[in-house]
C-alpha cells in the first residue's frame, strides 16, 4: 500500500517529495492547505500533534504495522532505514550525513524561515531583525560552500538525506537575495541535484497550489496570527 503524504507545497514538504520520488517507494498525496488552517483540523492533527507539514502515514511500517510520523527530518531517515538507500552504510558516513541534516533542521530551515518572515511577511519593517537574518543566511551558505569545496555532496562523495534536506531551501536563491555565484561550491551541489529527475518530480508536487501574489490578510493570520497559538 502506498505511504500517505500530507503535505503542502513548501522546502519542507519537498524534501519529502524528493526523498520518496528517489526512492521509488509509491505514495499518495494529501494537501493540507496551510494558509487556509487545515493543518488544524482533527484529522490532521490526529497525525502530529504539532499542526506543521509534513507528516506520513505508512501502512507497512515496522513490523507490518501502521507507522505515523512527523518531523520532516525523522520522515527522511525512516525512509532511508526502510530501503537501505540514500544514507551510507558505514557508520563514519551515517553520522556525516545526520551531522549536515541536522545542520539543516537546526540552522538552515529555522534561520531562512526567519528571514523570510521578517523581510517578507512581518507586519512592521524591523531593520536589526532584516540584517540580523540576512547576515546569518550568509553565513550558512559560507559553511555550505567551504564544505562542498572538500565534497561532492554534504556526507562526502554519496547523495543522501542531508542533501534533499538542504537542497529545497538552497534553491530559489532571488527570495533571500542571494546570488549563488558568490558560493560556487553551493552553486555546482545546487546544479547537480536541481538537474536530478527524482527532484525534478518532487518539486512539481503540488507545485499549482503555491502562492502566486501577496499573502492575503486570511493568511497571514493563520501563519503568522494567534490562531496558530490557541490550545488544541
Amino acid at each position: 500500500m502506498p505511504i500517505e503524504v500530507w503535505t503542502w507545497p513548501t522546502p519542507n514538504g519537498h524534501k519529502v517529495h524528493i526523498a520518496l520520488e528517489e526512492l521509488g517507494l509509491p505514495y499518495t498525496v494529501v494537501p493540507v492547505n496551510i494558509g487556509a488552517g487545515e493543518q488544524f483540523k482533527p484529522d490532521f492533527l490526529a497525525i502530529t500533534p504539532n499542526h506543521r507539514i509534513p507528516a506520513i502515514v505508512d501502512p507497512d511500517g515496522p513490523g507490518g504495522q501502521r507507522l505515523t510520523l512527523f518531523e520532516s527530518g525523522a520522515i527522511l531517515i525512516y525512509l532511508a532505514e526502510k530501503t537501505g538507500k540514500l544514507l551510507p552504510a558505514d557508520p563514519a558516513g551515517r553520522y556525516r550525513a545526520l551531522e549536515w541534516l541536522m545542520f539543516q533542521m537546526g540552522g538552515v530551515g529555522p534561520m531562512f524561515g526567519q528571514y523570510g518572515h521578517f523581510h517578507a511577511y512581518a507586519p512592521e519593517q524591523i531593520p536589526y531583525a532584516k540584517e540580523r537574518y540576512a547576515k546569518e543566511v550568509g553565513r550558512l551558505h559560507r559553511v555550505l560552500d567551504k564544505r562542498l569545496s572538500d565534497a561532492a555532496y554534504l556526507a562526502g562523495e554519496e547523495y543522501s538525506i542531508a542533501d534533499i534536506a538542504t537542497f529545497p531551501w538552497i534553491r530559489n536563491p532571488e527570495r533571500r537575495n542571494i546570488d549563488l555565484a558568490d558560493y560556487p561550491n553551493v552553486k555546482r551541489w545546487h546544479d547537480a541535484i536541481a538537474a536530478r529527475p527524482a527532484v525534478q518530480r518532487g518539486v512539481q508536487v503540488l507545485a499549482q497550489n503555491q502562492r502566486v501574489g501577496s499573502m492575503t490578510e486570511k493568511e497571514r493570520e493563520v501563519l503568522f496570527g494567534n490562531t496558530q497559538f490557541q490550545a488544541r
